[in-house]
């Protein structure tokens, strides 16, 4: 059947399944295609539709998947990094399911009556009740009851030795270990992905792949900036993903529609950058102890401090512990001077001098919605390969972790629809939970951010 004609059938008759390969970037997964890595996904393409797509600020998976899962930015879903802080005690938290205040694509299609089978999505623990089958993404720390639902799937996941997660650990440990144990955790993903496909009831399939994501944090040197990709974990895990696929292909039939999409981009790191130890060098921030062991040891004289990834938060008077900065004038004074001197901030590489923030952002220059005041004062664009980190206390401005040599990357994530069709060459993650709704004739609530790409 052409895709034409199965464009042609009835909307309502429609499943869509959507695969997420975590973190893929657009450009890499071209050259594979071309160099014959991924056949599969090879001839899904000239079948389909495969467009470029901008993720979310800042680009780490908790935010960019809440993005992509609800349709509208963080400053409506109320999730703006993977930590987050109390700002009255500065204590971290890490932001969970419970913080995200806009219903899932899951939600609206399981509300329309439409059974869904979720997998392995970030910022899903602790699970709730779905119209089907949700087993949560890596911020579960176990396989356990607040990770799966229904529960009575538990012990059959766990007899197939399913993981959360693969181990970091492991991966810091040595290349060959890291390989190893993203190839076990790949293939028993992918194992119970296709028997939940096969014994649950679904018309909306959502599973996402982290494997990929992983490799490119710690193998990303082994691939070239262009040419041919021979880095052989490379070529294994695309390769058992495109077997997926594959397999994935053999279970839908000719009126489902299939989406195969990423959150976010890759990029080899050249540099980690400690935006507090330059705060600190540049007089807006101060340690109440060095060394400082996180954000509590603030010294109340401070103007800004950071937190990953690329946020600052401006030491506002009324809502900060210890604030110091008056609202109103003092504070847009504040934002302006810090978004200067950010801009201009010049670190030494071995071709000379560079920028590492392209630019840097007022909250409400890129975010919309009730939760805006909740995000970070200014958010930091990085320039690709300068990694922000967050770190409380650095002897340096630049460093390396030297087990991690991969980094996210902001317009390099990509999005295919075998429905074919879509009306413009790039897209941005909010479009995904539209076109979704509108694939399976499902009406979407008011006040999404993005537009059906079909």
């Amino acid at each position: 059947m052409s895709l034409l004609q199965r464009l042609r059938r009835p909307r309502a008759r429609r499943r869509v399944c959507c695969i997420g390969l975590d973190g893929t970037p657009h450009g890499l997964l071209l050259r594979l295609l071309a160099q014959g890595a991924m056949p599969n996904f090879a001839r899904l393409a000239r079948e389909g539709n495969l467009m470029r797509m901008r993720s979310v600020h800042p680009w780490v998976s908790s935010v960019a998947w809440t993005t992509l899962q609800t349709g509208v930015n963080p400053g409506k879903h109320g999730v703006f990094g993977f930590v987050d802080r109390h700002p009255d005690t500065l204590k971290p938290f890490i932001p969970l399911s419970d913080k995200v205040k806009w219903p899932s694509l899951w939600d609206v299609v399981g509300q329309a009556g439409r059974q869904v089978v979720v997998l392995n999505v970030p910022v899903t623990y602790p699970v709730r009740p779905v119209n089907g089958v949700l087993v949560a993404g890596f911020l579960a720390p176990t396989l356990n009851e607040r990770a799966v639902y229904p529960t009575g799937l538990l012990p059959r996941l766990g007899e197939m030795g399913y993981r959360i997660d693969s181990d970091a650990k492991t991966a810091r440990a040595g290349r060959r270990q890291a390989l190893e144990d993203l190839e076990d955790a790949l293939e028993k993903r992918t194992q119970a992905f296709l028997y939940l496909m096969d014994s649950q009831p679904w018309d909306l399939f959502l599973g996402v792949l982290m494997e990929t994501d992983r490799l490119h944090h710690f193998f990303f040197d082994e691939v070239s900036e262009d040419g041919p990709v021979q880095s052989p974990a490379f070529l294994s895990i695309y390769g058992r993903a495109d077997r997926f696929l594959g397999q994935v292909l053999e279970r839908l039939g000719d009126d489902d529609v299939l989406v195969v999409l990423s959150d976010h981009g890759a990029c080899a790191i050249r540099q980690e950058v400690y935006y507090n130890h330059w705060l600190a060098g540049s007089g807006y921030l101060r340690y109440a102890q060095t060394p400082a062991r996180s954000i509590a040891d603030l010294d109340p004289q401070s103007v800004a401090y950071g937190m990953d990834p690329a946020r600052i938060f401006v030491n506002l008077k009324g809502r900060e512990r210890d604030g110091r900065v008056s609202p109103g004038e003092d504070y847009e004074r504040a934002r302006t001077e810090l978004i200067e001197a950010a801009e201009a901030l010049e670190i030494g590489d071995g071709d000379g001098p560079v920028r590492p923030v392209v630019r840097a952002y007022r909250r409400e220059e890129i975010y919309s919605g009730p939760y805006v005041e909740q995000a970070a004062d200014i958010i930091l664009a990085p320039r690709e390969g300068y990694d922000p980190k967050g770190a409380f206390y650095r002897e340096s401005l630049t460093g390396r972790d030297g087990a991690l040599v991969g980094m996210h990357s902001y317009d390099d994530a990509f999005v295919y629809l075998s429905a074919g069709g879509a009306r413009r060459e790039s897209a941005d993650l909010v479009d995904v939970t539209p076109t979704v709704l509108e694939l399976m004739d499902v009406p979407a609530p008011a006040g999404l951010d993005g537009t059906p790409l079909v």
